[in-house]
């Protein structure tokens, strides 16, 4: 793995007497997927609302490739280079799933209100090639046949690709995803995996939360465990396995007992 990505340093939250985050520090490597875990409450969706410019932070330091950034706005966030899905589903219902795609990627257009209204040569042209980008994402997560059919028509398992390919349509260079796999059937998580994968190998960077401990293991290059808004162990996957604390407070003192308490992570 490359060098760090995203680096944040003393990130804190609290929510009047509740601690949702205490003194984070969290290096994501380029290329990598980064899972970050923990149980329901241990201020994992908090720090990438915090991330993504939907929370402010109490305090804390944020760098994106080795540059300072304040995350006070999602656009901005967005056009920094940050995408983001939500643990429910946030599509636009009514709409295709290609108009879906083309709302994400207009973070990326140039042509403002006057050519949008004029309809001018270059507002066309630039609609065009968002046109024609969202076809190749949908197309990528596996859904080139879908494109005209409403998002709310889509299976479970579509319209969290669906999502994938809307924050992809923004050009990020790290791509947050909140517990993508939640209600996906084994064969949705083969293919959900596949797709991360493929993500990962055109370039770029995912920070995964998910409660899906088999896939996390075996999908990602190193983890965040959180536990409490405060982490409580960082490394590759058999390291955190491995790690006392993690046991301690997931796992059990027996090791007969590990994978069954495993999926409460």
């Amino acid at each position: 793995m490359s060098s760090s990505l995203l680096h944040i340093s003393g990130v804190s939250k609290r929510f009047g007497g509740l601690q949702a985050l205490d003194q984070i520090e969290l290096s994501v490597p380029g290329h990598s997927i980064y899972g970050l875990i923990g149980p329901n409450g241990a201020g994992k969706t908090s720090l990438f609302n915090v991330i993504t410019g939907l929370y402010q932070p109490d305090g804390g330091e944020f760098s994106l490739n080795g540059v300072s950034f304040k995350p006070d706005n999602p656009t901005r966030v967005a056009e920094l280079g940050i995408a983001r899905t939500f643990q429910n589903i946030r599509l636009f219902a009514a709409m295709t799933a290609l108009e879906n795609v083309m709302v994400g990627r207009h973070v990326r257009t140039h042509q403002g209100a006057f050519g949008a209204i004029f309809r001018t040569r270059r507002q066309r042209a630039e609609e065009a090639a968002i046109q024609e980008k969202a076809l190749d994402l949908l197309n990528f997560v596996g859904l080139a046949g879908k494109a005209m059919q409403t998002a709310n028509t889509l299976s479970y398992g579509d319209q969290r690709r669906l999502e994938i390919a809307r924050a992809l349509a923004t050009e990020p260079v790290l791509l947050a995803l909140d517990e993508p796999a939640a209600g996906m059937n084994a064969t949705e998580k083969l293919a959900l995996r596949d797709l991360l994968q493929a993500i990962k190998h055109q370039g770029t960077t995912i920070l995964l939360i998910e409660h899906d401990v088999k896939l996390v293991m075996g999908l990602c290059d190193a983890l965040t465990v959180l536990d409490y808004g405060k982490v409580i162990a960082q490394g590759n996957p058999s390291e955190v396995q491995r790690n006392a604390a993690v046991i301690q407070a997931y796992l059990g003192s027996s090791a007969t007992s590990t994978n069954a308490k495993a999926h409460h992570v």
